[in-house]
């Protein structure tokens, strides 16, 4: 009887040792779900052993536990399992892993060179629609006059203060005598 229980539990072991190799390789769910209904079931032998070795009858709802979660476990996997794409449990060489990852480059690459053509072409736009800022005095007054804005009273800034602060031609829109002192070689009128 001892070489008999022996051989069961060698027997076990291996079975066990090789169906936890399968779920770790795998490659695909199905085989994953394989191996660990065969784990479980290597557990319910070994408890029937034990139970059979040591004349135990209180084990035995164990045993009906142990399959009904195998079962219900391994059904429930494979039905999910079942919609799995074709292809996706397949082990891909280094060279197909570094052909995808070079194709998934290659379109951010391309990604991004449109949205800066996109950006470029917005900002083209953008500067090309945009309000050219009046630099004459008189046209500065008519387009204050145009917005009902007669009360302001633009004033260009002379050339010497503007060659003095190295400044490019400006107007000065607060009108004369509002500025802070020292501010374009003006005093305050406050």
């Amino acid at each position: 009887m001892t070489a008999v229980l022996l051989t069961c539990a060698v027997l076990l072991t291996a079975a066990g040792i090789l169906a936890l190799i399968r779920a770790e390789r795998g490659p695909s769910m199905l085989d994953r779900t394989v191996a660990l209904d065969i784990i479980v079931t290597v557990v319910v032998a070994a408890v029937a052993l034990y139970a059979s070795a040591e004349r135990r009858t209180d084990v035995v709802p164990i045993l009906v536990v142990l399959s009904l979660v195998g079962f219900v476990g391994s059904t429930t996997i494979a039905r999910f399992a079942s919609v799995e794409p074709a292809g996706e449990g397949r082990v891909r060489t280094r060279e197909e892993i570094a052909a995808e990852e070079a194709e998934r480059i290659r379109a951010e690459d391309e990604a991004e060179q449109r949205r800066r053509a996109r950006r470029a072409r917005e900002a083209e736009n953008a500067a090309t629609d945009a309000p050219r800022p009046a630099t004459d005095p008189a046209e500065v007054r008519a387009e204050h006059a145009a917005h009902g804005d007669e009360a302001r009273r633009a004033e260009v800034v002379p050339d010497e203060d503007r060659r003095e602060h190295g400044d490019d031609p400006h107007v000065d829109e607060h009108g004369p005598g509002e500025h802070g002192p020292g501010e374009h070689g003006e005093g305050s009128d406050r």
